[in-house]
């Protein structure tokens, strides 16, 4: 991986765990409670009770897979170190695990009961919760230059170990594009135009069923940020937050602002902070992350060194 790339995954790393942080402590309040009451910077304690700077699942899922790469990937890996955060608190902020999705965790469960399973997300309709796009961003830098079938096989295999079904498989690749067409120069309005353009083709290709690409058509039909607030869904929905991410990307224009937008939509705060800033930090740089929140980032170098491991196993 070059110098470049590699300062691209520290910037996505560290923008992920930032809003992941920022959304921390009002995780499953309300919009109108961050209307009357916004957040503007890194707070402390809140709904679990963590100092300020403290990421949770997401971002903790988030380095298990960039982890699983730097000690050259396999599924099989990705799901012991998610074996590992959830039992050994492995890759937490503060050597505990505080939140966790139902599906994730009944997911994580099976793993552990069946040395052999590596892929235990379930497959029905209602497994379609955020928690494998939200860990999915490190794939955006590894293996980039395969054919578009054995990219996606990558990132669903990765998505099965907790979320089986092909529509959070859909969500995650759409978001990995996004990154890989922010990685080639793109602003974001260009990253979504070129998105947008390719999809449809792209997922016909994959054979996904027209019955699921039919649910990202508000995604892919160009206007997404046309639509206002009341019509952006915050909740765990995987296709709420896929929505959500990048309506906050294209709505803003600098780090901060568009990280901010996203935890201040409410609910799954965290999660939206998460999957918006990692997106972010890797459009806008390291730089543009105000320092104040990175000095109070738990683990923050151990994130630098994580992505300096990622580089070395090439892009």
């Amino acid at each position: 991986m070059t110098d470049a790339s590699e300062t691209q995954l520290r910037a996505a790393l560290l923008g992920l765990a930032v809003g992941d942080a920022l959304g921390v402590p009002v995780e499953f309040q309300s919009r109108a409670a961050r209307r009357l009451d916004p957040v503007v910077h890194m707070r402390a304690y809140g709904t679990h009770h963590q100092p300020a700077g403290t990421w949770s699942d997401d971002a903790s899922l988030t380095f298990c897979l960039a982890e699983a790469i730097a000690d050259g990937y396999t599924v099989g890996k990705l799901a012991e170190n998610c074996c590992r955060w959830y039992y050994k608190n492995f890759w937490t902020p503060h050597g505990r695990v505080f939140d966790i999705g139902i599906t994730t965790r009944e997911a994580i469960q099976q793993l552990k009961a069946d040395d052999d399973l590596i892929m235990a997300g379930g497959t029905d309709e209602y497994s379609n919760g955020n928690g494998a796009l939200m860990r999915i961003l490190p794939l955006a830098f590894y293996q980039t230059a395969l054919p578009l079938k054995e990219r996606f096989q990558l990132l669903f295999e990765a998505s099965a170990v907790t979320h089986g079904h092909i529509r959070s498989a859909v969500a995650c690749f759409l978001y990995l594009e996004m990154a890989r067409h922010l990685r080639a120069g793109f602003t974001p309005a260009e990253a979504y135009a070129q998105l947008c353009a390719e999809a449809l083709v792209q997922l016909r290709e994959l054979a996904v069923p027209p019955g699921e690409t039919a649910h990202f058509e508000r995604v892919l039909n160009g206007g997404l940020a046309d639509l206002p607030i009341s019509a952006i869904n915050s909740g765990g929905y995987v296709m709420h937050t896929l929505e959500a991410s990048f309506w906050c990307l294209l709505r803003h224009e600098t780090y901060a602002e568009t990280v901010l937008a996203a935890v201040n939509l409410g609910d799954d705060t965290d999660t939206t902070g998460a999957v918006t800033g990692g997106l972010a930090g890797l459009y806008y740089g390291e730089a543009a992350i105000p320092p104040e929140w990175l000095q109070v980032l738990a683990r923050r170098p151990d994130i630098e060194d994580l992505a300096h491991r990622v580089a070395k196993q090439g892009s």
